[in-house]
């Protein structure tokens, strides 16, 4: 599994090496993998030609060698009335060892003359050693023709050492004094999640001689967050020590936040019932392709969480939603009725995105924590699988609840 850049480096060079002539790469940043793909070239990187196509630019070369390579192949004809399926067959003509980059490939896969134009290269780029890379988001898929075809390598968010060096140049940049090893672990912390790119903006705009602004950097973070459909950022401002009672839950959280290795996130998931009814008996199958996405989702990454059951009013999304400011984390509502979407296979896309997003800004340390007025309202499967990566902290809860001055006092049995 590709976790870093190195690794990613390592799985592009292991794939040049044996000359695989399609690749798609999942990116956040297009420009970044660009650059990480001449990288592994070496000492090759001025003679082998690179090429790149988008929708507004047309073909140009990436290098020198790729300026040559597209002037000998467009001559008079301007480059920017070369579409897709076009650029794909002139592609033919590429020299040995040549790439060419697809910009925002996800857009054109459903043009059937741009699938048959990739797979056309297939046997042609192997025999030559050229590679065509297709660059698409972190969270597209490939056609069904071209799924056997294509090899999909993810390029990887910064890690927490290339936010620290990106934190460290940009200061010296603006000839700033060192920042301490707290505002370092706390910009870091704002920062993960992101791209290198924004990082390194939102890092100098944050940047003063007062200091460092956390504050901006985490709204920065918010903004990515709530970009994904059916995620947002919970933005109230109470605390466990606004909440009366429920000593036993705020206990055993208190514990898991001061663990070892303490969650950066809380996913938040209200009535998780709710979100999950229909699983099985809905004609259209969305719900049941959703559950199930969930579910590997959290096989595979062992998510770990809980889940608060009780009657209305027994402050159970209070408590969980408290969680993320005692810490002094975000809190992350995921909705899974606003991941819906009307196209086909578009509701699983979205819950693949938004699942992303939150191992990217959690770095696979995130907590989930549901809610649930009725556990045998849960789909059997989703209700055994949550409650065994829950493992004893289930809580369930009958209380009566009174409000008083912005507090909440709640007993639990």
């Amino acid at each position: 599994m590709i976790r870093t850049t190195t690794d990613f480096v390592k799985a592009f060079r292991a794939a040049r090496r044996v000359s695989t002539p399609l690749i798609a790469v999942r990116t956040p940043d297009p420009a970044s993998s660009v650059q990480l793909v001449l990288s592994t070239l070496n000492g090759a990187c001025d003679e082998t030609a690179a090429l790149q196509w988008d929708a507004i630019r047309g073909l140009v070369g990436v290098n020198e060698a790729g300026k040559r390579q597209a002037s000998a192949i467009l001559g008079e004809t301007d480059g920017t009335f070369v579409g897709p399926d076009a650029v794909l067959a002139i592609g033919e003509k590429l020299s040995e060892d040549s790439i060419l980059f697809l910009a925002n490939a996800h857009r054109y896969y459903g043009d059937a003359a741009v699938a048959q134009g990739v797979w056309n290269l297939r046997d042609l780029y192997k025999a030559r050693g050229c590679m065509l890379v297709l660059l698409t988001t972190s969270s597209a898929s490939l056609p069904e023709e071209l799924g056997q075809d294509v090899l999909v390598l993810d390029e990887p968010l910064p890690s927490i050492r290339e936010l620290e060096r990106i934190v460290q140049e940009t200061a010296e940049a603006g000839e700033m004094s060192p920042l301490s090893a707290t505002d370092m672990q706390r910009a870091v912390d704002a920062l993960i999640g992101l791209a290198a790119f924004p990082a390194e903006q939102v890092v100098a705009m944050s940047l003063s001689k007062q200091g460092l602004d956390a504050e901006q950097l985490w709204e920065r973070k918010r903004q990515i967050i709530e970009q994904a459909p059916g995620l947002k950022i919970w933005r109230g401002g109470e605390t466990f020590e606004d909440i009366g009672g429920c000593e036993n839950a705020k206990s055993f959280l208190r514990a898991i936040l001061a663990g070892t290795d303490p969650p950066r996130v809380i996913v938040f998931l209200d009535e998780i019932e709710k979100a999950f009814a229909g699983t099985g008996t809905d004609l259209s199958g969305v719900k049941t392709e959703m559950t199930g996405t969930m579910l590997t989702w959290m096989q595979d990454n062992e998510a770990d969480g809980l889940i608060f059951i009780g009657p209305p009013g027994a402050a159970k999304s209070a408590v969980a939603k408290a969680t993320g400011n005692t810490a002094g984390i975000p809190t992350i509502a995921f909705d899974l009725g606003a991941m819906q979407s009307s196209l086909v296979g578009g509701s699983g896309e979205r819950l693949r995105s938004a699942l992303k997003v939150v191992d990217a800004v959690s770095q696979g340390r995130a907590l989930f924590i549901a809610t649930c007025n009725s556990i045998a309202s849960l789909p059997p499967e989703l209700r055994r699988r949550a409650l065994m990566s829950c493992a004893s902290s289930t809580i369930t809860a009958r209380a009566s609840r009174t409000t008083g001055r912005g507090r909440i006092s709640h007993t639990s049995e």
